[in-house]
């Protein structure tokens, strides 16, 4: 039974997808819960101060990452939610072929998680909500101030899995060496 298992994985019959669709769907929820959270609680433009380079803020993002075509006149939303559901369908057919190779699949899996979380938020808003906001002062301003822009969970699960992406391409390259 158990090379059974193991082959049912190499075939990529989606035996062992369950896992990573699970992980994804746990990093979906937790995104829509905290955006729920600031939705319920703050109004748009509102933000509390937590420490001196974070804050807690209520932000509507109608683009992409770091706010691209923010102000492109609303088509972009459909553009991002089909962007959004491509990558879904893709990400599915990859982990359903490569379920035993588990970097690879945490990365695809984090990133099919934040994907659908925006989504949702496209779907449900017409933008994404974004709280999360980064700041710094460096020489209390004097040299360089900057700001990072405001993000979420989802946002914060698709840059990791890019970089486990890119951490199992490097790892992956260096066992063929």
């Amino acid at each position: 039974m158990a090379g059974a298992s193991a082959q049912a994985g190499r075939t990529g019959t989606g035996t062992d997808i369950w896992p990573w669709l699970a992980w994804a769907a746990v990093l979906m929820v937790a995104d829509q819960a905290t955006k729920a959270l600031i939705l319920n609680h703050y109004q748009l433009g509102d933000a509390t101060y937590i420490t001196s380079f974070f804050n807690i803020v209520r932000a509507h993002n109608m683009g992409a990452a770091f706010s691209f075509l923010q102000d492109a006149g609303g088509w972009q939303r459909w553009l991002f939610t089909g962007i959004g559901l491509v990558a879904t369908v893709f990400i599915v057919w990859q982990l359903r072929a490569h379920p035993g190779q588990k970097l690879f699949s945490f990365a695809l899996s984090s990133i099919l998680g934040g994907a659908v979380g925006n989504v949702v938020d496209r779907l449900m808003h017409g933008y994404v909500v974004d709280f999360l906001d980064f700041h710094w002062d460096v020489l209390a301003g004097i040299f360089y101030r900057g700001h990072f822009p405001a993000f979420n969970l989802a946002d914060t699960a698709i840059s990791v899995g890019a970089v486990c992406l890119i951490l199992d391409e490097l790892l992956r390259m260096r066992r063929e060496r």
